[in-house]
């Protein structure tokens, strides 16, 4: 599904990410871990196509995105890619529907055609009856959630997320986490996740441990 060779980023002398090389398998949910400041959040944002590599590969299949021009590469990402951050990054001035709709329609999809899309989504999410509320009236959870479902919208082969539960309560992060498994068990897709959290982690398929940049352990 995913394959690294040779993988290395720098911001100026400072080198963050160090000739990583990995393999990440369909339907995996795969945890990122190590100290604040090994690596994490670069490598994610590098497999999410976000940063370009200072040297080395990323395929998606047989795609090696590394070598796609700007405009090709955000078609890619838009469609074969979902991110969930930390702090949600909802639009405040739109409902939460509306919210989840956004990929879909950056992706040329009318709004009648996401709309259902983006409706099926929260009924799984167990959602629905918040859609037409404005983020500021949802709970941290229910921000989360939506969020998921934007990430979803456009089917994605790989979700990518970055400390997704790092600003929830234990109940809402342990509803999250379980979240993420049934969804790959629904659809499919593979999980990288980048987390302080042990529960999480523990709960993966595997987790690929940062150490000033390196890939140290998988497990």
């Amino acid at each position: 599904m995913i394959r690294v060779e040779h993988l290395n980023k720098s911001f100026g002398s400072l080198q963050v990410v160090r000739d990583v090389n990995l393999t990440i398998s369909q339907g995996e949910v795969v945890s990122i871990v190590g100290a604040s400041g090994a690596g994490k959040t670069t490598l994610l944002q590098l497999l999410g196509t976000l940063l370009r590599p200072d040297s080395g590969h990323i395929f998606y299949d047989q795609v090696d995105v590394s070598t796609l021009d700007e405009k090709a590469l955000s078609h890619f990402r838009n469609r074969n890619v979902g991110f969930v951050f930390q702090f949600h990054n909802l639009l405040p001035e739109f409902t939460a529907l509306e919210n989840v709709c956004m990929p879909a329609l950056i992706a040329g999809r009318s709004m009648q055609e996401a709309t259902e899309e983006a409706s099926k989504l929260l009924d799984f999410l167990n959602v629905t009856p918040r859609a037409s509320h404005k983020p500021a009236q949802l709970s941290g959870g229910e921000q989360q959630r939506f969020a998921v479902a934007r990430a979803l919208i456009n089917h994605p082969a790989v979700v990518l997320a970055d400390e997704p539960s790092g600003n929830l309560d234990t109940r809402h992060a342990s509803e999250l986490h379980d979240l993420f498994f049934q969804l790959r068990d629904q659809y499919r897709q593979t999980f990288v996740i980048v987390t302080h959290n042990t529960d999480l982690a523990q709960k993966s398929d595997r987790q690929i441990v940062l150490r000033d940049g390196a890939v140290v352990q998988t497990a």
